[in-house]
């Protein structure tokens, strides 16, 4: 008997380690697998595509079918883009943070309403707000515009900088949107609670209170959104981005061009295939160094938050 303990005791721990092993293992596994992949995959772009970028491809604009010269204006004009929509995504998901977190009940029918509709904001094809764009910003806003200010020839109901921002901005509003309610959720009740048995209003509250220290959830939902919308075309396809346009874009009313529309050109649409292969490979590398490195300028800037508001608490 006492044998027949000892082995199922043996069985146990042998089993409970192989489980333990296989528990660190495989997500260890998993994750060193999605590394590989990423990093080849990034690896084999920047090895192909690195030789190809210059200073004459970073300033010039594009020649011949965008077979020669650079690819300046479509960097300006993504910069532009992005720049534009985050001023449009930041304050319309922030407002709507604070509304979900401080004006409503978290189980309300009201506010599961609201939630279910940005989720399934989030679940739509991004060709479909290209769509949309198109029938709400230029058919109905642009051209509205144009009506009131007696415009002989269309200023704002035409494919523009703004409508293409503003589809964007509508297709990124879900991150920003859960990233802001998620980190407001997380502060304290307790801190609402002192700041308003000092004598301090809802908004007071809100505004002093709430606001400042939901900074990194707001810069958490800016990176989410430079990732996606930087890299997107199939939003701005008929709502401002052009084939090739050497001037850049000086006003929201101006078409531009963009590096993911550029490098979708340049790989269906290029009367050379062969020689437009460097110039891919090329664009790819500026259009994932451009996006890196907005979504590390914000990463630094939560980080120089945290850091700055951990000082102050101690």
């Amino acid at each position: 008997m006492k044998w027949k303990k000892v082995r199922l005791k043996r069985r146990r721990v042998v089993k409970d380690k192989i489980y333990s092993i296989l528990a660190l293992g495989a997500p260890m596994l998993a994750t060193g697998l999605i590394l590989s992949v990423v990093l080849l995959m990034l690896g084999n772009i920047f090895y192909k595509g690195i030789s190809g970028v210059s200073w004459e491809f970073l300033t010039e604009a594009p020649r011949n079918n965008n077979l020669e010269g650079g690819i300046f204006p479509a960097i300006y004009g993504t910069v532009y883009l992005v720049f534009i929509m985050i001023l449009f995504s930041i304050p319309i998901g922030t407002a709507t943070g604070i509304f979900l977190s401080e004006y409503t009940a978290r189980d309300s029918k009201f506010a599961m309403t609201v939630r279910f509709a940005i989720n399934t904001l989030a679940g739509v094809p991004s060709i479909v707000f290209g769509l949309f764009g198109v029938g709400f910003f230029i058919q109905f806003i642009g051209k509205g515009m144009d009506y009131v200010a007696n415009n002989t020839t269309p200023i704002w109901g035409k494919p523009a900088l703004i409508w293409a921002a503003a589809t964007l901005a509508i297709l990124t509003l879900p991150v920003v949107i859960i990233s802001v309610e998620e980190t407001m959720r997380s502060i304290p009740r307790e801190m609402r609670e002192s700041s308003l048995a000092l004598g301090a209003t809802k908004w007071q509250t809100i505004w002093k209170l709430i606001l400042p220290n939901s900074l990194t959830g707001i810069l958490t939902g800016a990176i989410l959104a430079i990732g996606r919308g930087a890299g997107e075309v199939a939003p701005i396809l008929f709502v401002g981005v052009v084939y090739s346009l050497p001037e850049l874009p000086s006003h929201l009313s101006d078409q531009f061009m963009q590096l993911g529309y550029h490098l979708f050109v340049l790989a269906t649409q290029s009367p050379d295939v062969d020689a437009a292969m460097p110039k891919q490979y090329a664009t790819t590398v500026v259009l994932l160094t451009l996006t890196f490195g907005m979504s590390f300028f914000a990463t630094f800037l939560r980080y120089r938050i945290r850091k700055s508001r951990g000082k102050a608490h101690v």
